[in-house]
């Protein structure tokens, strides 16, 4: 943007935190926080009521049903002893509960959270020093483009996810994307306000928080190691947020970043070697891999370098998200999933005429080639692969796996009318948009073609910007062998790679496409699909292993306000019943074919329970956390008992998420010895995505199948049905066949444009965390108004930070231009 310009648009440049409840001293309703609104995205969050507060003795009676066939007989009669003295009068269990209740009524509301549990779960994520890789952000896998042409290429595939995102982050601004609802009733939607311009930053010796930039409009894109960023919105105010850049431009800018990067990665100069080790391409976001403390302290010692520094990690931080171009082709579906869930792995031998000036004093002669340098874990990823396969990789704790969920079939879906009304289009002309009606609708109006009257060039550029870090001489706080030392961030980066390697290598990602049945198989066997697939992992397990583990599933509650999740704890007494059943050899069929219809039953009533705000995992973290928060010391028999550690130790971490955008999702084990497992149904497949460390992945995989495929045996011989592979048809025997006309209900519902995204029940995965004390429990006896910012006229996420962005002058003064021209390819980026 020049000087001379008649229309300056400035955004105020003074990074502020603003509190979000401007009455701290007085606790206003629900009513009074969530007046009716106009706005189509948040026009129903008045109607949503608060998540309710159990009774204490009907949680404590669960906790012993929950409890109890993980227990000796021994181990369990000591947790009816725990519990009954929890409850006592001698016991702390009524006190914490008033202490709970007076908390929910007055001081979690005046601190801008809804609910009883908002507040510690927010810690559960933001506390722990773990690293986020494998142990917080999950993964999509999405379907294949229809268009050849679009499917198979990298840019071309990217340049079409990335138009869509854009247009859904312009409607979020502009509040016109439809609402949340399921099966009529409206879903909480305030995570929608912490997805784009939102980055986690860490802390140390202290939680993490989240820090939100309303203002964001440009993207960063991450190829080859080197990060870039282009404008890509116009700011608030400005022709309603919308888009600067269409879809012909966006291939165009993805396409220098692409070439920029491969000259610099491919280049035998010095010079551009120099470059590559004292800029983004020395791989810095593999920084964001560490343990949350070492990364805050590195990361401070960037930031006070130098103001270049400062101003492009803020460039990255106030991104809407990250667009990764991987230089990658996975050889099967296995090495596919693992790459959005870490990256790949890949070593090779550096150049003996590397210079030594930029090079790290390492000893270790080998490059880590791989992906899993290409990322920028605290923040929201979209990633797409040399083939054209594409996903997303996201922070987990402001949003929880639905949020992402809407957000990846909403652009899924409108990539793929695009490609619909580009056939229809040759029969209806302009009509094709009125006939095959678009998904997201938003104002693209190209920066480019918008031009200062003074000097006749564009209001502002659209072109794609190189961050360069300067790193030679920055030096951070490096800890080993309980002493310190100050070690070059160059080197510091080498050990954070070899680090995560470690973790790569010592997990194993492997992947079940079955495809003998799905949903439409299980509903018409009378039967929860959801419930269906959670016995057939317990039963997996039991056929393998020969013993009864815990097994979590997350429940979403967002049909209350600021609802995330509950647990739901799958191996209940009649799962028990059924894994003995199945494997005894004097069982008839029809008995186990009973077995299992009672489990199925069993644990669909819990779900429902626990949608409803009425599980067992919350409320009793809530009372721990109290205990913690008011230092209190009579908790120890319930909250140290062997009950609480078989309860808190979850060996089948499992979820179930997805509709026909996604071919997989997953996510790592929660302990050691655990496995992780995402799930999707499908209405004639089903698809699990199994990760663990240093066990038998495989042999698992394989022994679901074949669970899945006994399991249908066992139906078969007393069932209704006989299936093929594409259809279902009825059994000549009329007495055992279906009652005619026979409808099931509706397990979809969908977001307002007429796009399904919801499966069955309300069980999508959420977190996948264990329950962890924060990393400082004294933490929790404070509101630390530097960590929390709350919004002054409307409710908002309430771990969120807000905070002002760089004004558009200074964003643009950031990084090196990047044109096609400089590399010989045509078009004007400028």
């Amino acid at each position: 943007m020049t000087t001379n310009q008649k229309e300056q648009i400035i955004l105020p440049s003074a990074a502020t935190r603003i509190t979000i409840m401007s009455n701290e001293n007085k606790t206003p309703t629900p009513q009074q926080q969530q007046e009716p609104s106009s706005s189509s995205t948040y026009g129903n969050q008045h109607k949503l009521p608060r998540l309710p507060l159990p009774k204490l003795e009907e949680t404590l009676s669960k906790f012993l049903k929950t409890v109890q066939p993980l227990l000796t007989s021994c181990e369990y009669q000591r947790a009816e002893h725990d519990v009954a003295q929890f409850l006592s009068s001698a016991g702390r269990g009524q006190d914490l509960q008033k202490l709970l209740q007076e908390y929910n009524n007055s001081e979690c509301l005046q601190r801008g959270f809804q609910s009883y549990v908002e507040e510690f779960w927010s810690d559960a994520y933001l506390a722990p020093d773990d690293s986020v890789v494998l142990n917080l952000n999950p993964f999509f896998l999405l379907e294949e483009h229809p268009d050849p042409k679009i499917a198979n290429n990298q840019i071309q595939r990217a340049a079409s996810l990335l138009f869509s995102s854009l247009k859904f982050a312009s409607m979020l601004k502009n509040e016109t994307l439809p609402a949340d609802t399921f099966r009529g009733r409206p879903l909480c939607m305030d995570q929608f306000k912490a997805i784009f311009g939102s980055c986690r930053i860490p802390v140390e010796h202290s939680n993490d928080y989240v820090e939100h930039y309303p203002e964001s409009t440009h993207v960063v894109v991450m190829s080859r190691g080197q990060m870039y960023y282009f404008q890509a919105l116009w700011p608030d105010d400005h022709y309603q947020n919308a888009l600067a850049v269409d879809a012909s431009d966006l291939v165009e800018i993805l396409t220098a970043i692409d070439a920029d990067s491969k000259h610099l990665s491919s280049s035998p100069m010095l010079e551009h070697k120099a470059i590559q080790h004292a800029s983004s391409s020395s791989s810095l976001g593999v920084l964001t891999t560490l343990k949350r403390g070492a990364w805050s302290a590195i990361r401070t010692n960037i930031q006070n370098s130098s103001e270049q520094n400062d101003s492009a990690l803020r460039v990255i931080d106030e991104a809407l998200f990250v667009l990764v171009l991987d230089d990658f082709v996975p050889n099967d579906i296995h090495e596919a999933a693992a790459n959005m869930l870490h990256g790949s792995y890949k070593l090779s031998l550096e150049d003996d005429n590397e210079d030594a000036g930029t090079a790290s004093t390492s000893n270790d002669n080998y490059h880590q080639r791989g992906t899993c340098c290409n990322r920028w874990y605290d923040k929201l990823q979209i990633i797409v692969c040399a083939d054209g396969s594409a996903g997303v990789n996201f922070e987990h704790s402001a949003i929880d796996g639905h949020t992402a969920l809407r957000f990846v079939s909403d652009i899924f879906a409108d990539t793929v009318v695009r490609f619909a009304q580009s056939i229809t289009k040759s029969v209806y002309g302009s009509d094709s948009d009125r006939v095959v009606p678009s998904v997201l609708n938003a104002p693209v109006k190209r920066a480019s073609t918008i031009l200062d009257e003074a000097g006749g060039v564009p209001v502002f550029s659209t072109a794609p910007k190189r961050i360069e870090f300067d790193l030679t001489t920055v030096l951070a706080n490096h800890h080993t062998n309980n002493s310190f030392a100050d070690v070059s961030v160059l080197d510091q980066i080498h050990y954070a790679e070899t680090a995560v390697g470690d973790e790569i290598c010592g997990l194993e990602t492997r992947i079940l496409k079955f495809c003998g049945y799905g949903k439409c198989y299980i509903v018409a066997n009378k039967m929860s699909p959801d419930s269906f697939v959670q016995m057939s992992i317990l039963l997996a397990y039991y056929r393998m292993y020969g013993t009864i583990v815990n097994s979590y599933e997350s429940v979403l509650t967002k049909g209350f306000l600021h609802g995330r999740t509950e647990a739901m704890r799958s191996t209940t007494p009649e799962a028990v019943a059924f894994c003995h059943a199945f494997c005894s050899r004097v069982t008839s069929r029809e008995d186990k074919v009973a077995a299992l219809r009672e489990a199925v039953r069993s644990h669909s009533a819990l779900v429902k329970e626990a949608s409803a705000g009425r599980g067992v995992d919350r409320h009793l973290y809530a009372l721990k956390c109290i205990a913690s928060k008011y230092q209190d010391d009579g908790t120890a028999d319930i909250f140290s008992s062997a009950a609480w550690k078989v309860l808190n130790h979850t060996i089948l971490s499992t979820s179930n998420c997805g509709n026909p955008s996604l071919e997989l999702f997953g996510f790592g084990p929660v302990v050691p010895d655990g496995f992780g497992i995402g799930y999707i149904i499908k209405d004639n497949g089903i698809s699990y995505t199994v990760t663990s460390k240093h066990r038998q992945t495989q042999r698992f995989v394989q022994m679901l199948q074949n669970t899945l495929e006994s399991i249908q045996e066992m139906i078969g011989s007393t069932g209704s049905l006989q299936v093929s592979r594409h259809h279902i048809t009825a059994c000549k025997d009329e007495e055992s066949a279906p009652p005619p006309q026979q409808k099931e209900p509706s397990s979809l519902a969908t977001n307002g444009n007429g796009i399904y995204y919801l499966e069955d029940y309300d069980d999508f995965f959420g977190e996948t965390k264990q329950l962890s004390s924060p990393r400082i429990t004294s933490e929790l006896e404070k509101s630390d108004a530097s960590l929390r910012s709350l919004s002054s006229n409307s409710e908002y996420v309430s771990n969120v930070m807000r905070k002002q962005a760089l004004d558009l002058r200074s964003l643009q003064n950031v990084g090196v231009n990047v044109s096609s021209n400089d590399l010989g390819s045509s078009g004007n980026l400028a």
